[in-house]
């Protein structure tokens, strides 16, 4: 690592009701990946937005390049070379590769676009990362990982000194992330100060050189990443100790009632001949490599996308799920692993969202009864111990931990007796983790049943009672949790049916 590029002293930052910042510390090195870490909420992304000039700091210096600066803008950080690669990409579909990477500063040729020398320029930039995508395709065309390259070569672009990547592999494949992490390596190579934020950990220990650690929305400590280990790390962040450990029994007893029974369900190439069964107060853990049909095939049960065949049974009684709608009547609800796009209204309230979906409860005539509406939405934030200053904040306003939550709270209030978890804690912390792993326990504890779909191996192993493995479409196996292990996951999750 060379000398210090960046340096943020005693910052500090509130918004009505929240202490967002308090006095937070960050030093960064050229050529270092310095990762900053904390739970939903604990204010890193606020830090990195007072950085570039989106948030206005209360208080506190920052030092670039030796001189004290403030941004009051990111065009203004980004022409002095802090750029930021953002979690949910900023690129327009209809666009092509180049064009997005200069948009807003196209070249020109007299009064004209210049798009053959953008094209240029854009091939140079791939070239330059080692990257394989053609300057003329439609960025809609492109994988989410070939999007989010194009992301890092429009950071480069800026000539960049130091980039920001914020959850840059939370949608990537694992050949994606390898990808990824080649590219930082060469950045970090040429000298640029790299910081990185993420919620996996076994990323963070392979990809870089120091852990800064935020709770609360202060500063917690920075540890160097070789010297310290995982649970070092959480520690620092939760404050307490949270032990993974996978479930080596299943807690549903064996006459316990089917409550859904899926019989042959086809839709499209990614649901092939789909069966299995759902028990009273089980969490059926769904497992596969991305590309599996495992969303697929819950959005087809739950109605939301088209079934050609196939039999739906609850409790015993063959129903007909043909809409959402459908479903939610007969006590399925669905959480999305697009939270943002599927399961909430972000520029609405916590109340407005809890309730979305049963708001015919709380209607009196043609007038909504906000006071019933506010108590039972306040219920859950005390249940699911929803970080926010009131039940009148707006979902957009809320750490994605706390987005979840709002989520699931708008099925509760339904009191829905199935419940779909489609990657239940993607983009949360290992905290917020916890806290929905003990939610999911509690309420099949409470006799609801869950089918779990997760990417996360150790999360497959740690909640479910059974494990359904599916590969290309087709279910390829199902494992008693007492004989499951990643090994025979991963071979049923790698061949076709046999």
């Amino acid at each position: 690592m060379g000398e210090v590029i960046l340096t943020m002293k005693g910052i500090d930052k509130s918004f009505p009701g929240v202490h967002a910042l308090d006095h937070v510390d960050l030093e960064l090195r050229r050529g270092e990946v310095h990762a900053l870490m904390g739970e939903n909420g604990a204010g890193k992304s606020t830090l990195m937005k007072v950085l570039t000039g989106i948030y206005t700091k209360d208080s506190g210096t920052i030092t670039y390049e030796g001189k004290e600066v403030e941004f009051h803008n990111t065009h203004e950080a980004q022409e002095a070379g802090i750029v930021i690669v953002h979690q949910e990409l900023n690129m327009v579909g209809d666009l092509t590769v180049a064009q997005n990477i200069f948009i807003g500063r196209e070249f020109k040729k007299g009064i004209m676009i210049d798009d053959k020398k953008m094209i240029r320029e854009s091939q140079k930039l791939f070239e330059e990362l080692k990257i394989d995508i053609d300057p003329k395709a439609k960025m809609s065309d492109l994988t989410v990982g070939k999007q989010q390259m194009c992301e890092i070569a429009k950071a480069i672009s800026h000539k960049a000194k130091v980039i920001i990547f914020d959850e840059p592999s939370a949608a990537l494949t694992e050949k994606e992330i390898a990808d990824l992490f080649n590219i930082i390596r060469d950045l970090r190579a040429q000298n640029l100060g790299i910081i990185y934020i993420s919620h996996r950990m076994d990323e963070i220990k392979v990809i870089t050189d120091r852990v800064t650690v935020m709770r609360d929305g202060g500063y917690v400590g920075t540890l160097i990443t070789k010297d310290c280990t995982k649970e070092d790390i959480i520690n620092m962040m939760v404050g307490r100790v949270i032990y993974e450990t996978p479930k080596t029994q299943s807690a549903v007893p064996a006459d316990a009632p089917v409550v859904l029974k899926v019989e042959h369900l086809n839709a499209g190439r990614m649901v092939q001949d789909v069966s299995f069964e759902l028990r009273k107060g089980e969490i059926l853990g769904f497992s596969g490599l991305m590309g599996a049909g495992r969303t697929e095939t819950a959005r087809a049960l739950f109605g939301a996308d088209p079934k050609t065949s196939g039999d739906i049974y609850i409790n015993g009684q063959k129903v007909t799920i043909n809409s959402p709608e459908d479903a939610v009547k007969h006590g399925i609800g669905y959480l999305s692993e697009d939270r943002k796009r599927y399961g909430i209204v972000v520029q609405k309230s916590i109340t407005e969202n809890s309730t979305m979906a049963t708001m015919e409860e709380f209607m009196s005539g043609f007038l909504i009864n906000k006071g019933k509406e506010k108590k039972v939405t306040e219920k859950y934030i005390e249940e699911l111990a929803t970080k926010t200053p009131s039940a009148d904040q707006l979902v957009v306003n809320l750490s994605g931990g706390n987005q979840q939550k709002v989520v699931i709270a708008k099925w509760l209030v339904r009191n829905c007796d199935i419940l779909i978890f489609d990657e239940p804690t993607r983009g949360i912390d290992v905290g917020a983790k916890n806290e929905i792993y003990k939610l999911m326990n509690r309420l099949t504890k409470e006799g609801k049943s869950i089918i779990m779909i997760s990417s996360e191996m150790t999360e497959i192993l740690r909640m479910s009672d059974r494990i359904v493995v599916m590969c290309e479409g087709k279910k390829t196996g199902e494992i008693p949790i007492e004989e499951a292990t990643q090994e025979a996951i991963m071979d049923k999750a790698t061949r076709d049916i046999q």
